[in-house]
């Protein structure tokens, strides 16, 4: 997904909006390898703010879902491998976040691993931004 949502990093740029990466761990080189197939800025957030006061989990059953294992085959032949090592069962999402009393204009939550945004879905969204608030008063 990451890559599917940094191929939208040259419209996001014409709109003036950046792209962010909020990762919850860093094993070893983790995001290091994560940077080629995400072309924005990365926070870890150890701490696990950003996912709330109720972390949304998958757990081993999510292994027996014909989904998951679609999911999985997709991204193998499209070349990404991940990794097996750390938490794994957090289930990830997609916000466009508008600026103050904007708020959040796109939240898709995954249900299951793999669940991917539909890229229309944040273009569509990113262009509700407003950039202007106030229009300008001539005296």
């Amino acid at each position: 997904e990451a890559s599917e949502l940094s191929s939208l990093r040259p419209q996001l740029d014409t709109l003036g909006v950046p792209l962010y990466a909020v990762v919850k761990e860093n094993i070893g080189t983790e995001i290091l390898n994560f940077k080629p197939y995400f072309n924005g800025e990365i926070f870890l957030d150890e701490k696990r703010g950003f996912y709330g006061p109720r972390e949304r989990r998958m757990g081993l059953s999510g292994f027996l879902r014909t989904g998951v294992w679609r999911s999985g085959w997709r991204a193998f032949q499209n070349g990404y491998w991940g990794n097996v090592w750390g938490e794994g069962f957090v289930l990830g999402g997609v916000y466009v976040i508008g600026p103050r009393h904007q708020g959040v204009l796109l939240e898709h939550r995954e249900m299951e691993f793999g669940d991917k945004v539909k890229t229309s879905d944040v273009i569509q969204a990113v262009k509700r931004i407003q950039t202007e608030f106030l229009p300008l008063r001539l005296r």
